[in-house]
């Protein structure tokens, strides 16, 4: 391969990344709509901020679903834990009266 195509395949590669990348952001500020919309409801309800039940069965069944896609079960629960701890941050900003 010359450097020409090494260089175009490397840029190929970098646009997919941009545009996975891209629908992450997306998709996270879609999920966060949606949590904070339970946030809401947990306040008017007044349930508690977290629930550790529901969040060790989703870890459960995120790291079913990352072990069938070839992705590292520790890392894809990292990365839950990461959004949950912010999710619950929002719910008790929420509870204390803020508007999110």
């Amino acid at each position: 391969m010359t450097e020409q195509q090494h260089d175009d395949q490397l840029a190929e590669y970098r646009s997919s990344i941009d545009n996975i990348d891209a629908a992450l952001v997306h998709l996270l500020a879609e999920r966060f709509k949606v949590t904070k919309a339970v946030g809401r409801y947990k306040k008017e309800s007044q349930l508690a901020a977290a629930d550790p039940g529901r969040e060790e069965i989703q870890l459960a069944r995120l790291r079913g679903l990352a072990e069938e896609s070839g992705l590292d079960p520790a890392f894809t629960e990292k990365f839950l834990r990461f959004i949950v701890a912010e999710v619950i941050h929002h719910h008790q900003r929420i509870a204390e009266g803020e508007h999110l």
